[in-house]
């Protein structure tokens, strides 16, 4: 997993907030709450929460 540490606009920490968002979510909250939940309100900072992908785990299977 490789979650960006902080918001590439405004800069806040997001890396810490990544592992509840994606937990709760999974267990079926909406993601509107969880993030209101977390503290997130901007929404440059949302964005980076609801658009990453784990790609390492596909990435990884490939050798060099």
């Amino acid at each position: 997993m490789m979650v960006p540490i902080r918001c590439f606009s405004c800069g806040k920490q997001l890396a810490g907030l990544y592992e509840q968002f994606k937990q709760r979510v999974e267990k079926g909250e909406k993601a509107e709450k969880v993030m209101d939940d977390l503290g997130v309100r901007r929404y440059c900072c949302r964005r980076m929460l609801l658009s990453h992908t784990d790609l390492i785990d596909d990435i990884m299977r490939y050798k060099s």
